[in-house]
């Protein structure tokens, strides 16, 4: 089954920053390209699970295979808000010998930020310390993903993300105008 292409274009220090889904600006037989690679990768080997083939698209709409993941990655919540399904639970459902839901049809546009504890003055390298104070945004499509709750240290040994900012919303423009909204709710200190 194929869950739709997502776009991981924005990137610091090989680390996806943005991701969203469906992936904007490709012409149809790009699209076509990314799923016929990805069923004939996963068909070839037989494979039975979730994964996620990765392709560069160059501007002329040439299309390079670069990798296979072959599990969940952290930017599947956007792919979860177009098509509709738990991707955790689908994957459990097929480990435990299930199959999976097939009834997905694209619905509007998502994007996942990853907001981190990074240090502008110091070109963005990782910080650390307590987060003295912690608001997430709420509402109907906005999502966040989280593991810290107020009074957590944000180390220096782990990667410096303190959420994902999850937002969904009819099309493009509208998810983009929810994230805006969403990002000036959310408020950290610390």
């Amino acid at each position: 089954v194929y869950l739709f292409e997502r776009d991981c274009s924005v990137q610091r220090r090989n680390q996806k920053l943005v991701e969203e889904a469906p992936a904007p600006f490709l012409p149809s037989d790009v699209t076509d390209q990314l799923e016929t690679y990805s069923r004939r990768l996963f068909e070839a080997v037989d494979y039975e699970g979730l994964g996620t083939c990765e392709f560069m698209v160059t501007e002329q709409g040439k299309v390079y295979f670069l990798e296979v993941n072959p599990r969940l990655q952290v930017e599947h919540t956007v792919s979860e808000e177009v098509c509709g399904l738990d991707l955790v639970r689908e994957q459990l459902t097929i480990a435990n010998g299930g199959e999976l839901t097939v009834n997905h049809p694209l619905r509007g546009h998502s994007f996942e930020l990853r907001l981190t504890c990074e240090d502008p003055a110091k070109n963005l390298a990782p910080s650390s310390g307590t987060l003295a104070s912690l608001r997430w945004p709420s509402g109907p499509g906005i999502r966040v993903d989280s593991g810290v709750v107020e009074g957590d240290t944000i180390t220096p040994f782990y990667d410096p993300m303190i959420a994902k900012l999850i937002v969904w919303d009819e099309n493009r423009d509208a998810a983009l105008a929810r994230m805006d909204a969403a990002l000036a709710d959310y408020q950290v200190a610390g």
